[in-house]
């Protein structure tokens, strides 16, 4: 019997061709990187706009009839590419305008032509590479899955309090109230940075879904791409079998997601930024969601709308459910450590560099790699913040209102705390 391949994907990001994404986001880029972090299946994303799909066309070539792509003449070679997008739709619901980011995954270049000729009629697919459509998402889905119905939509950032799905300022209660008639073709929805599974499994009515999780990345950065990415073991790597993974929500085959700690998310908290005020859902409530300082409504945090929508409590699990890690870049852990507020000074990058030139990529450094290996390529501290990353044992200072999380590994306190409690993720051993 054939041994399953284990793959890393991840679907959701974007071109150089998306708002307030860099230049150099190019193909060969995203490949190099997506290898150096440890990825091994990438989504292209923007197939809906008119010169990244050239850049598409000329860049990738088919990889046998597995629905995958592959860079012509590249020496990341180990880097498979699925078409993918995101767009977001406006529409107007019971009176209110509804702003949703949906993601789309389709099986080949050619599939994507149909479906950017039918979404042409609702918007100008030129103006960005994330296109503005004005229709509702039961018509996005509809269109997408009569160009073919091997494509696959789901939606995007599910949590976020703009331009998603449960947003708390333009969202819905429910999948069915968004897609309407074609929630049928509706089966994952993407966590995002702001949310995780356990946040997800307290609402019942989202178990017959499966919860991927994608980095949504605007930069090839390590710190950027596969921050967020999806576990499965196949039996073979193509399009496919990706879907029938999703699709089937198997343990066996979608193993666990990688997920940022949550709070690290620059909504997880409601808060206010011009302000500096960050607050849980229970002082937020407390407050009315009414800025204390400027009396402004506060931006509602994803941990509040999310219990305002749960019907179990925090800590459940569904059985069926698939697993998760948590874990942060390499680079901010290593930026943390070293007291530096970037990831990208070159101090940072030359113990990076040394540890992914030892163990091969960055994923490899988090999730397998022991402290005793980890002491021997650098300093002692940062092999144990790796660790206590992988283990649960820091501390994330929530986001909020755009502002993202702040880590710190060596709070004692924090660290003495969660040592008496079962740290909830799982590490990579439970799914060996």
């Amino acid at each position: 019997m054939a041994k399953n391949l284990r793959a890393i994907a991840d679907l959701h990001i974007h071109g150089r061709y998306s708002r307030a994404t860099s230049q150099r986001m190019c193909i060969e880029e995203i490949a190099r990187f997506a290898k150096v972090k440890g990825l091994n299946i990438v989504g292209t994303g923007d197939f809906t706009h008119p010169k990244w799909l050239r850049e598409l066309q000329e860049t990738l070539a088919p990889e046998s009839d597995s629905g995958l792509y592959k860079v012509v003449n590249s020496p990341n070679s180990s880097i498979f590419f699925v078409i993918t997008t995101e767009v977001s739709t406006i529409f107007t619901f019971e009176k209110d305008v509804k702003k949703i980011h949906h993601v789309i995954l389709t099986p080949s270049i050619e599939t994507a032509v149909q479906i950017n000729d039918r979404l042409a009629n609702y918007g100008d697919l030129a103006v960005d590479g994330r296109p503005t459509l004005n229709m509702n998402a039961a018509q996005l889905v509809e269109e997408v899955m009569e160009a073919s119905s091997e494509n696959m939509v789901f939606p995007a950032h599910a949590w976020t309090p703009w331009f998603s799905i449960f947003g708390a300022f333009s969202g819905f209660n429910g999948v069915e109230e968004c897609y309407q008639d074609m929630t049928k073709h509706i089966h994952a929805l993407e966590t995002g940075l702001s949310s995780d599974p356990p946040m997800n499994w307290r609402l019942s009515k989202l178990d017959d879904f499966a919860l991927v999780s994608n980095s949504d990345s605007h930069s090839f950065w390590p710190w950027r791409i596969g921050r967020e990415a999806n576990v499965f073991e196949l039996r073979k790597l193509s399009y496919h079998e990706i879907l029938d993974a999703i699709g089937s929500r198997e343990k066996e085959k979608f193993r666990f997601t990688i997920e940022t700690n949550p709070a690290y998310g620059k909504y997880h908290w409601t808060g206010h930024r011009n302000c500096h005020i960050a607050l849980s859902p229970q002082e937020a409530i407390k407050f009315g969601n009414i800025c204390p300082i400027c009396r402004r409504t506060l931006t509602k945090g994803v941990e509040q709308r999310v219990e305002e929508l749960a019907d179990r409590p925090a800590g459940f699990k569904p059985e069926a459910a698939s697993g998760f890690v948590h874990l942060l870049p390499l680079s901010e852990i290593i930026a943390t450590v070293l007291g530096v507020d970037s990831p990208s000074p070159q101090n940072v990058w030359n113990v990076y560099n040394l540890l992914v030139g030892k163990f091969g990529d960055e994923y490899t450094v988090l999730l397998d790699s022991s402290q005793e290996a980890l002491s021997k390529t650098v300093e002692e501290k940062i092999a144990e913040a790796i660790i206590r990353v992988r283990e649960g044992h820091v501390k994330v200072v929530p986001g909020y209102d755009g502002v993202y999380g702040r880590l710190e590994i060596f709070d004692e306190s924090f660290t003495e705390k969660v040592s008496r409690q079962r740290v909830q993720q799982m590490n990579l051993t439970d799914f060996i």
